[in-house]
């Protein structure tokens, strides 16, 4: 097979969670991936696009999903098949940490000559520790690497030194060197998001399974574009916090992209897919002048994309009037954490809203059309207790009977793990927190306890573990029963989950005892697939997250199109060969 100058790996969050029997728990329920945690970064997309205007080949293989859906798939000898000139993994978020370095292992005992590069917020904070894996030849540090990325990659064909590449842990002669992190853009407008190259992937390497950025993203491919790097706000558990970013990217303020830029994203986003696009990243960070200016320059685009707004505090009311003035199809997601103001100000800082601030502007929303609001709560906040969650659930009933079935409410627990740069993480006792790991290591071996109350890295003073998780299933039964009342969800939707909460109960509870009176789960272990199954739609049913779907999904005459490119480009010899080859 042709040599590419990078192949891109998603590793699962636990390598052989085919062969575990572990209860994960509802910990992916509120994003679109499953506990295998299988949706790769927007960065493979960015770094695919950078390379590819330098003339690389880059090829992205979501393996954890590959893995997820087919128990026959064989990594190593998938691998074996591949010629790449250097490997890169993901350790972005922490739930990866045990997939990821597995994966990097198998990679080097395959293609022991091929460089292992890391990178990723995780990768970031662990790079000490990451680069002593024999596994491992090069970390990335920082949120934004894909210029040095292309400067490691030139070096490892002759053309640089390491020691000049920034953002840069690698070694010499065993000794870690740590090169300074000083590349930290002013502007993000530097790599585009191009999801034609996934149809280009596709093609060059006859091979759609690998690409696709999570399970059902063929039916629901709901998008997104990062408006943003860093944060303004201080979040007590966030690992991309304004102290946090501050310490481990090096970036003092966020740094937006250009409302030019953002536009010509998604537009080239809504020219291929017909879902929704969601904007990550509050646009009035930005200030009001920067959002304003995306909105009129949306209205120009004309997008027929569903439009999803994020809000990390109440917007003005004359905001969403502009954004109805500018868009047709619009929808918010709002994350007030809880209800309960002592609460909300331990985790968020005091930023100025009240509940009934909240609710007049969700019920604007509405009133202007709004497509869709979510709320969403929190369970393991500071100086919440098993009564405010229980609370905080009946405010969601409340909520519910304000507007109508465009507005519902969500609740997870914040898991697995305290993100590690956090202040939560970082001074825990101030916080009220207890951590259970520490190192990369110690979050390693977390991930493969038998259950979700085990994996947890951390519990708080106000909540034990074990509270904690009787906490989540208890919000979660009587939020699903308020949804089957006030008809967010069919009563048949809502009687299925009923029953994987209680299957999910009745399963904890038997691996506890069984734990507790032999140490092991060997009685379990011929229940994997059982064990796996209910660790997913326990909190809400999965579909809630998503959008309604077209009976086409993409825009026939664009693939068409790129089909057309991609022919054309390979009828060209010179054109079918990687820097890796020439």
């Amino acid at each position: 097979m042709a040599k590419v100058d990078l192949l891109l790996l998603h590793a699962p969050s636990v390598y052989d969670f085919r062969d575990h029997a572990i209860l994960y728990g509802p910990v992916s329920d509120m994003i679109p991936s499953s506990t295998v945690f299988e949706m790769y970064p927007l960065g493979f997309l960015t770094i695919a696009s950078y390379l590819g205007d330098r003339g690389l080949q880059v090829r992205i293989v979501n393996l954890a999903l590959r893995m997820m859906n087919d128990r026959s798939f064989d990594v190593p000898r998938f691998l074996s098949g591949l010629n790449p000139a250097a490997i890169g993994i993901d350790l972005h978020w922490l739930p990866h940490c045990h997939g990821a370095l597995e994966v990097a292992r198998i990679a080097k005992e395959i293609h022991p000559a091929v460089p292992v590069i890391m990178g990723g917020l995780s990768s970031t904070y662990y790079h000490r520790e990451l680069i002593t894996y024999p596994q491992v030849d090069f970390v990335l540090r920082g949120d934004s690497t894909e210029p040095p990325l292309h400067q490691l990659l030139m070096a490892l064909r002759g053309e640089g030194r390491l020691e000049d590449i920034p953002n840069l842990t690698w070694q010499r002669s065993g000794v870690t060197q740590v090169n300074p992190l000083t590349f930290v853009p002013t502007t993000l407008d530097y790599a585009d998001l191009r999801p034609d190259l996934m149809v280009e992937m596709v093609l060059r390497y006859r091979d759609m399974k690998s690409v696709v950025p999570f399970d059902g993203w063929i039916k629901n491919p709901i998008t997104t574009v990062f408006t943003v790097k860093g944060c303004s706000y201080e979040c007590v558990t966030c690992g991309s916090s304004a102290t946090t970013c501050t310490h481990l990217t090096r970036r003092t303020k966020p740094v937006f992209r250009s409302p030019a830029s953002i536009v010509a994203n998604m537009r080239m986003i809504g020219g291929l897919i017909h879902g929704p696009i969601f904007l990550v990243g509050d646009l009035l960070q930005g200030g009001r002048d920067y959002a304003e200016e995306i909105l009129t320059r949306l209205h120009d685009a004309a997008l027929d994309n569903e439009i999803v707004f994020e809000f990390f505090t109440v917007p003005p009311a004359a905001f969403l009037d502009s954004i109805a003035r500018n868009l047709r199809r619009w929808s918010m997601e709002f994350s007030p954490e809880s209800h309960e103001q002592a609460v909300r100000d331990a985790q968020e800082g005091e930023i100025g809203y009240t509940n009934a601030d909240m609710e007049a502007i969700l019920l604007h929303a509405l009133r202007l059309g709004c497509s869709r609001v979510d709320v969403f709560f929190m369970i393991g906040l500071p100086a919440q207790t098993t009564a405010s969650v229980a609370a905080t659930i009946e405010y969601c009933g409340h909520l519910m009977t304000l507007g109508d079935k465009r507005l519902s409410c969500f609740i997870s627990p914040m898991g697995p793990f305290i993100d590690p740069g956090s202040r939560g993480f970082e001074d825990p006792e101030r916080f009220g927190y207890t951590l259970f790991a520490h190192t990369l290591e110690e979050h390693r071996q977390l991930l493969v306890q038998p259950t979700w109350e085990r994996i947890l890295n951390y519990e708080t003073k106000w909540m034990t573990r074990t509270e904690l998780v009787d906490a989540t299933y208890d919000a979660a039964e009587t939020l699903n029963a308020l949804k089957m009342r006030h008809g967010r969800i069919s009563r048949r939707r809502g009687q299925t989950v009923a029953r994987r909460i209680q299957r999910a109960r009745t399963l904890r509870t038997a691996i506890n005892k069984e734990l507790a009176q032999s140490g092991t789960i060997g009685t379990y272990l011929q229940l994997r697939g059982d064990i796996s199954d209910y660790s997913m739609s326990t909190v809400c049913d999965k579909r809630e997250l998503y959008w309604p779907s077209r009976f086409v999904n993409f825009n026939l005459a664009t693939i068409a199109h790129i089909v057309s490119r991609h022919v054309k480009r390979w009828a060209t010899p010179g054109d079918k060969i990687s820097i890796a080859e020439r």
